[in-house]
């Protein structure tokens, strides 16, 4: 179906007819001023739903050991374009939910309009993903779109479902209102950092 945001189809007629309006064209602020602080050798990253990997390459001259995902093949296939061979093997055709990922074998999961394109109904397994792929103390770091939009994509984050959803996981560690957010986002979204708990999930 293409009326379905948890499916490839909806996705795939968006980028074919490039209208992309969460597409920042760059690395945004936040995420360059959390890199420059946390430069890591020999530490692993990933970005699920990465649509053009913009942030690949910026993770990538941190010091990271990159993955990125995404389950629409005309988003990776613009994602390997644009970067060099070693760096575009970088990037999975797949599922996030079902790919198999090694659990807590990442030491940072850069989150950006991934959450919000999918239904609510969604969200707890997306957490739930999140903390099972996370490393002890690893980070859950990037993008948070709240609001009270029921329709979407972008689905809003109500602050009492962020505390549902995140807080059983996760401690919040940075809350940042974010200044260059696209039109899209503007005046909702906030940069965040949180930690996983070291529990057992």
């Amino acid at each position: 179906m293409t009326d379905d945001p948890s499916r490839p189809g909806f996705w795939d007629m968006r980028y074919e007819a490039g209208r992309t309006p969460w597409d920042f064209g760059g690395v945004p602020a936040a995420l360059r001023r959390f890199l420059s602080s946390h430069s890591a050798k020999d530490r692993t990253a990933l970005i699920p739903g990465c649509g053009t990997g913009y942030e690949i390459e910026a993770f990538a001259q941190a010091g990271y050991a990159v993955t990125a995902i995404d389950f629409s093949p005309p988003a990776v296939a613009r994602a390997q374009a644009r970067l060099a061979p070693a760096r575009a093997k970088q990037i999975v055709l797949g599922d996030f939910f079902t790919h198999a990922f090694t659990d807590a074998s990442f030491d940072c999961i850069y989150e950006r309009t991934f959450l919000c394109a999918l239904p609510p109904d969604r969200w707890p397994q997306v957490a739930a993903r999140f903390a099972t792929l996370l490393k002890p103390d690893g980070l859950l770091v990037g993008f948070f779109y709240f609001g009270d939009k029921e329709e979407g994509p972008p689905y809003g984050l109500a602050p009492a479902e962020d505390a549902r959803l995140l807080a059983e996981y996760f401690v919040l560690k940075d809350d940042q209102p974010v200044k260059d957010s696209l039109p899209l986002f503007a005046g909702r979204e906030r940069w965040q950092v949180r930690q996983r708990k070291t529990k057992p999930i």
